[in-house]
């Protein structure tokens, strides 16, 4: 019997130096099948010829620079996976993540949302000025992150897409809505995705876009008051 397939969507903003890495580690899926979409955002580095050095492994896919919602929501409309998912350029898998994952949903077919736990590690060419204004949790931690998520392919749409307005809180407004249309969720135990911490995480450059968390938390309780109303 023909296993469903996993779309594995990767959006790169001059991303070349981790690139090749996030996509063997989803190579490297005990799971089959599971196709890799990778969503050039209008990269000027060698992101490019990363991805299509991998031939027929990677889908690639070209944009003018949008952001990553946008880069996600490019490979969500050319994916052909009965389950969606999602990995950083510069994160990785671990292996067993989609196997670990269907698993669960195989047991319990009501469920359409799982995610699993996070890892953290310092990127080998992290420089020890970063590394000391840096954190860097030794243990494991509970995942709500698009790079640990797999969803079924109809809850997505039903859901819909990653809104575009926000730099940072795409994934958290989706979770949102997910939980308004009533989809509940499974964490699991194990680690799913390693988090690298290096000079130029997002999350380090641009601190101002995690106001868009605050934004994101204000629009769900505006929708939930419109709703009880």
């Amino acid at each position: 019997m023909t296993k469903p397939m996993v779309s594995a969507i990767i959006p790169v903003y001059n991303g070349e130096r981790y690139l090749a890495e996030a996509i063997e580690s989803i190579l490297a899926q005990t799971y089959r099948p599971i196709e890799i979409i990778v969503v050039d955002d209008g990269s000027t580095d060698g992101s490019a010829s990363i991805a299509k050095g991998f031939s027929d492994h990677v889908q690639y896919f070209y944009q003018s620079n949008g952001g990553c919602p946008a880069a996600r929501n490019t490979g969500i409309k050319n994916a052909r996976g009965s389950f969606f998912a999602f990995l950083d350029a510069d994160d990785l898998w671990t292996e067993d993540k989609s196997a670990r994952q269907i698993a669960v949903m195989e047991a319990d077919p009501g469920l359409q949302i799982v995610f699993g736990h996070v890892s953290h590690f310092y990127s080998p060419d992290i420089d020890e000025i970063t590394k000391q204004k840096t954190q860097c949790p030794t243990e494991k931690m509970p995942g709500y992150h698009h790079g640990t998520v797999l969803v079924t392919r109809t809850a997505f749409h039903d859901i819909g897409l990653f809104s575009e307005k926000w730099e940072c809180g795409e994934f958290l407004d989706w979770s949102f809505r997910a939980q308004e249309k009533g989809y509940g969720s499974v964490l699991i135990p194990e680690v799913v995705m390693k988090r690298r911490i290096h000079s130029a995480n997002r999350g380090i450059l641009v601190r101002e876009i995690r106001s868009d968390y605050v934004h994101v938390l204000k629009a769900a309780l505006d929708r939930r008051r419109q709703k009880d109303e």
